[in-house]
């Protein structure tokens, strides 16, 4: 058995990065790589993304009902109307990341989807317009013995548009989190249980949106 994979309680087996954790693991068996269509999703995941940098992902799971509570089920336009008033609520709320400049750049990227919504139509239409049109989108080169990238070009092209139009923590590593967690890639560890299917459903949505 590949060493980066972990058995399940069902016989299958599943990527190790989730460990025993229960949340975490039904986070992988249920969300991680599934295509996302939704803008409000889309959206959220971005913002949270850039919560997560410098910490794990799990951290910010946990917290991840209080963060949807205090930023209005991530609304774009009502959080594009976020005020100095709401950002000092938000630094006293202990049930998320007390940090000013990812507060801030949250309210900024409400105000920068909106743009790019009149724009383009959607974040769903401009998000997938980055997904590699290859087996599993795996266009990133690896150095870790998983074989699992950390970046890769369409990431970074991501990235350098992106910051472009203005938006903030969006750096091609939390992009290339971001392509992964949203089904843009497919990087479910070769015996994941849940590796094809997923694959499946990103070739789907690459029929709709290419």
């Amino acid at each position: 058995m590949n060493e980066w994979l972990r058995p399940t309680d069902s016989g299958d087996h599943r990527c190790w990065w989730c460990g025993e954790d229960a949340q975490y693991q039904r986070y992988h068996d249920t969300e991680w790589a599934r295509p996302v269509h939704s803008d409000t999703a889309l959206f959220e995941k971005v913002c949270l993304e850039g919560f997560q940098s410098g910490l794990s992902w799990i951290t910010i799971l946990r917290k991840r009902e209080n963060f949807r509570q205090v930023f209005e089920n991530f609304d774009i336009p009502v959080v594009a109307r976020f005020d100095e008033k709401h950002i000092q609520r938000l630094l006293q709320d202990s049930g998320i990341v007390r940090h000013r400049g990812k507060i801030e750049a949250t309210i900024n990227n409400a105000v920068r989807a909106q743009e790019l919504i009149s724009e383009v139509g959607s974040l769903t239409t401009y998000f997938w317009s980055f997904a590699p049109d290859i087996p599993f989108g795996q266009d990133g080169m690896s150095s870790h013995p998983s074989g699992l990238a950390t970046t890769s070009p369409s990431a970074i092209a991501l990235s350098k548009d992106l910051k472009k139009r203005g938006w903030k923590f969006v750096g091609p590593t939390t992009m290339y989190s971001f392509m992964q967690s949203m089904g843009l890639i497919n990087d479910h560890i070769l015996g994941c249980f849940v590796r094809d299917e997923c694959e499946q459903l990103r070739l789907s949505a690459l029929s709709i949106h290419k």
